[in-house]
């Protein structure tokens, strides 16, 4: 009897402390895991006194909430993403060894992060401006990002000009209003804007929303293939669901009625199942074509005639999963250009050398120096000596810290690493060569002549006359002689177009 009455007790204990798991399963609790004693209301001396230091729970959550926000990105700040997964349909082992290239059929976890460049994070997505468009390869052999845009070319040819473009196309430092004097006083200082301005303030300027729009690298790559030869190289990823612009008009009310009209369509068409997808190609160009191009393949103000280098489909990229949590999966995903995989490496393009540096240091000031340890920008494997430091949460155990070392945990360095890392010839003087003066309006020439239609051009001259109406009449008759090099049709009409004689 004794014995079955202490089994009793024992079941009735147990199924309180189950029942007890079940209710705090449920509670709120504080940081720290503590449960919470009262949500509604401080800890206060009576019912109209001052509040006590001592209410833990209110700074707990005053504490945190005064640290919610990151600093915003300096560029692409308003964006929106998803994951997916990058399916290789095409054998381009010829031209690159990375793994996640090696066998047709194979598929790769990837994210994706689209953005305006200009505006804020609380900015319009329809607002005239490039679109960001960054892919996160998560591979077995570490982690490529492919960040580009969703316009074929750049600004600029060197990245030191970078921080004052971006300037010019932020606020004025007084009025704290963006100033179209600014813009234009640098647009028409640096005619190598030209050939980009065509593209910016034709109708793809506005695309409509993410998924009618192209992906391109921009920058020039280096692919290497398994005996150590290289190609230079271009990535290009196209919308299969076709290329689909907003008209000026369009865009200026949508950012009235949805100024999340991008994020939102994204988000929709992934949660109703119709899975946007782009098809990847590449464009290659051999050491010898370089070496004799009549232009520089490495400036971004060009293209790679598609006639001389023909598109190579590679894969197929689809976006079928929407982040759980914005903040944790797209405004912390941090993607570079620096991060490239075994057989594939940088080039000469100056931009491209600019961003391999920039780019990762501006994700250790904006999410700290352990930001690759956030599980959105984690690789699969992880095995080195890097240690400590702020928001560590992954110090890789009791292994040995120093290199070299003797240890049973001693790591190796990769010998196909090294295959895919061969020497290179460079010479030429050192000195800094202003490129600026290169060739800035043959490409600019053949878009406004043979790339766009009647229709085209109008827009063009429409939506370029209504970013200069707001600037001073000196940028003004700089535009007209700059984009006069374009064509004396284009100034023409432009000059038309503002009133000017």
């Amino acid at each position: 009897m004794m014995f079955t009455m202490i089994k009793l007790y024992a079941f009735l204990v147990l199924l309180t402390a189950i029942s007890s798991y079940a209710q705090q399963a449920s509670d709120i609790t504080t940081g720290f895991g503590a449960p919470v004693s009262y949500k509604d209301a401080s800890l206060t001396v009576g019912r109209g006194g001052p509040m006590l230091l001592e209410d833990t729970e209110f700074i707990d959550e005053m504490a945190h909430f005064d640290r919610e926000r990151i600093p915003e990105r300096v560029v692409h700040a308003k964006g929106g993403g998803a994951f997916g997964y990058f399916e290789v349909t095409n054998d381009i082992t010829r031209y690159c060894a990375a793994s996640l290239f090696s066998r047709v059929g194979d598929r790769t976890r990837i994210a994706v992060r689209f953005s305006t460049v200009a505006g804020e994070s609380g900015s319009p997505d329809t607002a005239r401006d490039p679109r960001g468009f960054a892919i996160k390869f998560y591979t077995q052999e570490g982690n490529w990002d492919l960040v580009g845009n969703n316009l074929p070319v750049f600004f600029i040819r060197d990245s030191i000009l970078f921080p004052s473009f971006i300037h010019s196309q932020k606020r004025h430092p007084s009025t704290f209003l963006h100033d179209a004097d600014m813009q234009w006083d640098f647009f028409t200082s640096r005619p190598e804007v030209t050939h980009m301005l065509l593209y910016l303030f034709s109708d793809r300027g506005t695309p409509d929303g993410f998924r009618f729009m192209h992906g391109f690298g921009v920058n020039t790559f280096k692919l290497i293939n398994a005996t150590g030869h290289h190609v230079y190289c271009k990535f290009h990823y196209l919308s299969n669901q076709g290329l689909r612009n907003l008209t000026a008009k369009v865009a200026r009310q949508l950012q009235v009625d949805d100024p999340d009209y991008s994020l939102r369509d994204l988000y929709n068409a992934i949660k109703s199942k119709k899975y946007p997808s782009w098809t990847l190609y590449i464009q290659v160009m051999t050491e010898a074509q370089a070496l004799n191009s009549s232009f520089n393949p490495f400036d971004d103000t060009k293209l790679w005639p598609e006639d001389v280098y023909p598109l190579i489909p590679v894969g197929r990229l689809v976006l079928n999963e929407n982040p759980t949590n914005y903040f944790q999966d797209i405004e912390q995903i941090a993607l570079s250009p620096s991060r490239m995989v075994p057989g594939i490496k940088p080039s000469p393009d100056r931009m491209l050398q600019g961003r391999l540096f920039s780019y990762p240091d501006t994700q250790r000031y904006r999410l700290g120096p352990n930001f690759l340890q956030i599980p959105v920008n984690c690789p699969l494997h992880v095995r080195n000596y890097q240690r400590d430091g702020p928001m560590s949460y992954n110090n890789q155990g009791d292994s040995t810290v120093y290199h070299p070392n003797s240890a049973a945990d001693s790591l190796n360095v990769s010998e196909r690493a090294g295959v895919l890392s061969p020497a290179y010839f460079v010479n030429g003087d050192v000195s800094k060569y202003d490129n600026g003066g290169e060739d800035n309006f043959s490409q600019a020439a053949n878009h406004y002549q043979n790339v766009l239609d009647e229709g085209g051009r109008v827009n063009l001259v429409k939506n370029l006359g209504s970013a200069l109406s707001s600037a001073s009449e000196m940028y003004q008759r700089r535009a007209l002689d700059m984009f006069g090099n374009v064509s004396p049709d284009l100034k023409a009409r432009l000059q038309r177009k503002l009133g000017l004689q």
